[in-house]
């Protein structure tokens, strides 16, 4: 039981990172926004193709612009704060209860 209480733990980490990781290059995206990046730079287009389908996505649920400014990364990094709330600390409770 012991090892899958370890696969959790593991899992609750990867997830963890990955999250954390995604929300630091929100965050990247929405500086660059600021500014008029080139549009060719290779950095700019993985930010780009990162992080458009999600916000995309949020604009057509919610188009939250007020004054030019998108407010979709802050929709995006509240549900990735739920997720880590909800979802990673789940998996560490399981890997606890699992002796992990």
């Amino acid at each position: 039981m012991f090892l899958l209480g370890n696969f959790f733990m593991a899992l609750a980490r990867i997830t963890e990172m990955i999250l954390t990781i995604y929300v630091w290059i929100l965050i990247a995206r929405a500086l660059l926004s600021w500014v008029n990046p080139d549009p060719y730079n290779p950095i700019v287009r993985f930010l780009h193709q990162v992080t458009d389908p999600v916000m995309d996505r949020v604009r057509r649920l919610i188009p939250l612009q007020f004054g030019g400014i998108d407010f979709s990364p802050i929709i995006i990094i509240l549900g990735i704060v739920f997720l880590q709330q909800m979802l990673v600390s789940s998996l560490y409770n399981m890997a606890k209860m699992m002796g992990g």
